[in-house]
């Protein structure tokens, strides 16, 4: 069979909505971060794929998930990254969660309401948290708030994609009966630009996924280490930046991600924002110590 890397899109980390490992996150890190990226990005380019039977893709992800659990080496993704979580003496657990959303990528098409899609964000997008919180060895106390932030990116994704999933793959994220109670189905989808309908589902789900970016806050605070911090403190900056975009913007005709400059500039707020947070936590400690 075909190695599973042929069907790559070409998106680097550079490419992603959200920093994957930024100069934030310690260089001890980012290596086994690169390559659970990259694992990610292979499985998630398959599910993504046009041309590509749902058959196929599942095939493809079972093998690329065999090589993961050394089996062989015939996905270099995968291969890299049981090497490199076997030097830590870590488990493929978030990797193996995250293969089961892209079968489900490959297989479902429509998501019945908003508890569907949580149930698909379990595994699409709180493992990549989870994850990134056991490389730096924090606490397992830190994952509700961390699967929150997850799943609010993800939705995210999801609205800013919307038209294009539909489009390109038919594949439908918004929930239907979130569609339903404004009365359209998922071709409204399909339309050059978002009906007065339309938009409101919409927005309604970008307001429910700040809700969940409000749960998630105190992560930040929570996690020991003072760099990951800082970096969650980025992300969740540009999710709140984008959530309040797509509560006013139609993401079918105009645009709905942020340029490289806005980045930039809501990274760096967000930094400072985030030293300053930091610092005020340390305060009372530093009093009570003298």
């Amino acid at each position: 069979m075909t190695d599973a890397s042929v069907f790559r899109s070409g998106k680097t980390h550079r490419d992603e909505n959200f920093p994957v490992t930024s100069w934030l996150i310690h260089a001890r890190h980012r290596a086994l971060i690169l390559a659970f990226y990259e694992f990610v990005r292979c499985a998630d380019d398959i599910a993504d794929h046009a041309s590509l039977s749902a058959q196929q893709k599942v095939e493809l992800l079972d093998r690329m998930e065999a090589d993961l659990l050394g089996a062989g080496d015939g996905s270099p993704e995968a291969a890299t990254l049981r090497r490199a979580l076997a030097e830590r003496g870590m488990p493929p657990r978030h990797a193996q969660d995250l293969l089961k959303a892209f079968r489900f990528d490959a297989t479902k098409l429509r998501y019945r309401d908003w508890d569907d899609l949580m149930g698909y964000c379990a595994y699409s997008a709180m493992p990549v948290g989870r994850f990134v919180l056991d490389v730096h060895g924090e606490s397992r106390a830190t994952w509700p708030a961390s699967d929150a932030i997850c799943a609010a990116l993800q939705i995210i994704n999801h609205l800013q994609d919307c038209a294009a999933d539909y489009r390109n793959l038919d594949r439908v994220y918004i929930p239907l009966d979130a569609l339903a109670a404004c009365g359209i189905g998922v071709e409204a989808l399909g339309a050059a630009k978002a009906s007065p309908e339309l938009r409101r589902c919409l927005a309604r789900l970008a307001e429910r996924t700040g809700a969940l970016l409000q749960q998630g806050d105190a992560l930040p605070n929570l996690v020991e280490d003072w760099r990951l911090a800082l970096e969650i403190s980025v992300i969740q900056t540009l999710a709140q930046r984008l959530t309040r975009i797509l509560t006013k913007r139609d993401p079918l005709s105009e645009r709905v991600h942020l340029g490289k400059l806005g980045v930039a500039g809501v990274s760096l707020l967000a930094v400072l924002k985030g030293v300053a947070r930091r610092a005020a936590l340390q305060r009372p400690t530093s009093a009570a110590q003298r």
